[in-house]
């Protein structure tokens, strides 16, 4: 089929430009490549913000509250992609140039590593910035208990349950990030980012690097915030018990972030690795 001066790439030639692409990210100096990491954890905590402010207060059924939250969350996935950025769960994306053997499998875990860590210095940052905004407080304190309730419910996932859904949720991610290779505009990558994230956040499934804000400043609301929260809310600290720091590392954050990897790198990265770059394996 002749493409030539069509504006979109197909599959054969997207694969191709997400191994350029890793073999790129994976030759980023370190500094760079953990500024941009903080800032794709910044742009997903601002998503994840979003979400948490739309479905605030909500009276539309479950399902549709959580669609309109997730066409706010797929903000994040915009910033990152049209912004540039580097994000942890679309990184996975760069076993597809180590398994054509066009990376080592240290310069992946170093890029995966450092994009980690500088995910979460951003999110932490969007955390406390908005700890001291008082935000929590809007709408008489609704979107204060919506933090609360989203993290309560992220802290008590079980470790197998919490693996599935982030499983779920990085395949739609690097699904989100595949299809942006067949583009070249920003209105075609916009296109392609909001269906697959608005169905992840939707149908609930979880995602590492949103989590690295939703339940830290749930942790601050919850433990140094102003208490005239609480009384808006009619609640007590006590009723988010299990909003803490151990759970928010052991039983979200890890096995979600395992989830991810399987997801992402697995399920989407692989697979298209073996149907478009298998043969030209060294």
């Amino acid at each position: 089929m002749n493409t030539e001066g069509v504006d979109f790439l197909m599959p054969p030639d997207m694969a191709l430009q997400a191994e350029a692409v890793g073999v790129n990210k994976a030759r980023m100096s370190a500094m760079r490549t953990l500024v941009l990491a903080m800032l794709a954890g910044a742009f997903i905590a601002l998503g994840s913000v979003f979400f948490t402010t739309v479905t605030a207060g909500s009276t539309l059924p479950p399902g549709i509250t959580r669609m309109v939250g997730g066409v706010a969350f797929s903000l994040g996935l915009i910033l990152v992609i049209i912004g540039g950025a580097e994000l942890f769960t679309g990184n996975n994306l760069i076993i597809m140039a180590w398994a054509n053997k066009k990376v080592s499998t240290a310069a992946v875990l170093r890029n995966w590593l450092l994009v980690f860590f500088g995910n979460m210095v951003g999110a932490l940052g969007v955390a406390v910035l908005l700890f001291f905004s008082r935000q929590y407080l809007f709408a008489q304190g609704a979107v204060g208990q919506n933090m609360l309730n989203i993290a309560r419910a992220k802290c008590q996932l079980q470790f197998g349950q919490a693996v599935a859904l982030g499983i779920l949720c990085n395949v739609l991610v690097c699904l989100a990030v595949w299809l942006c290779f067949s583009v070249r505009s920003s209105a075609g990558k916009i296109l392609c980012i909001v269906f697959p994230i608005t169905a992840f956040v939707t149908c609930g499934f979880e995602h590492s690097i949103a989590n690295m804000y939703f339940i830290p400043a749930a942790i601050a609301v919850k433990d140094y915030g102003d208490p005239a929260l609480f009384s808006l809310i009619n609640a007590t600290p006590q009723d988010y018990s299990m909003v803490t720091w151990s759970n928010f590392l052991l039983v979200n954050l890890l096995p979600v972030t395992l989830g991810n990897i399987i997801g992402g790198a697995g399920l989407v990265g692989m697979v298209y690795w073996f149907v478009y770059l298998r043969k030209s394996a060294g």
